[in-house]
């Protein structure tokens, strides 16, 4: 017999420990924020001014191995919580052999996706830190991006999918690429998901790791939420909202009561 709780704390605990430890390296280093040309020029004594970047500058600024480190770090900090319930799914339906290999299968692809999407999001920054450095726009742009895509109905359809727990091939070549397959395709809803918060967080002009901390929090939230027919809502904290709110009525209550019975003695 499966002693449930116990496997369960077995994926939980060591995940959020490494969770923990991404967030303490990010805090101390730094994530993938790319550096405009303000960075360059204080450096350099010419009065913080804003002239356009050349690309080499930004990639002499911005060494690809360095922002790959830091957007490794975040997804490790920010994604590998969301994913305890896929590991849970390919612990309870793989052979004990196979376990760790399929996994890692599943985490390459799931990385993967989200790689491809750090390096968008890079090129992106580039180009908008070359043409209008220092400019507050790329920021209001994403950030109506994010707000609009948080309430549309596309939005819904990615989360549905991102609580799908499809069925896994157990012997072979097959349960292999079944593993895979589940890994990237739960990247690509977990992009189309969060994507746009992301893009936000990553357009600040500072502030970077608070900001990925509340996205945190709030995707984190989102997932926790029943899947629902598709319709434009805006979406936050929900289900854990509620249950934040519900507890700390109860916690006033009992505070209340005490109080009053100190009152009459």
């Amino acid at each position: 017999m499966i002693d449930i709780a116990r496997e369960v704390a077995r994926v939980r605990y060591p995940v959020m420990a490494l969770s923990a430890l991404a967030w303490s390296a990010l805090a101390v280093g730094p994530g993938m924020h790319v550096q405009g040309l303000g960075v360059y020029c204080s450096a350099t004594g010419s009065g913080g001014a804003t002239i356009a970047a050349s690309p080499s500058l930004l990639l002499a600024l911005n060494p690809p191995s360095a922002l790959a480190v830091g957007w490794a770090l975040m997804l490790v900090a920010m994604m590998s919580p969301l994913i305890v319930p896929e590991i849970h799914h390919i612990r309870f339906t793989s052979l004990r052999c196979r376990r760790t290999r399929s996994i890692a299968l599943f985490v390459a692809g799931y990385s993967g996706i989200w790689m491809i999407f750090g390096v968008a999001l890079a090129s992106a920054t580039f180009a908008y830190l070359a043409l209008a450095p220092e400019s507050y726009i790329p920021t209001i742009v994403a950030g109506l991006v994010a707000f609009v895509w948080q309430a549309s109905p596309f939005k819904q359809r990615c989360l549905n999918r991102c609580h799908d727990k499809p069925p896994l091939q157990v012997f072979g070549l097959k349960a292999d690429l079944d593993a895979f397959r589940f890994g990237w395709s739960r990247g690509v809803w977990c992009v189309g998901s969060c994507g746009g918060l992301m893009l936000f967080s990553v357009s600040l002009p500072a502030g970077h790791l608070m900001a990925m901390a509340a996205v945190a929090i709030l995707i984190f939230c989102e997932r926790l939420e029943d899947p629902e027919p598709p319709r434009w809502k805006m979406r936050g904290l929900g289900k854990a909202g509620r249950m934040i709110a519900a507890r700390l009525r109860i916690r006033w209550r009992m505070l209340r009561r005490k109080l009053d019975l100190l009152l009459e003695q």
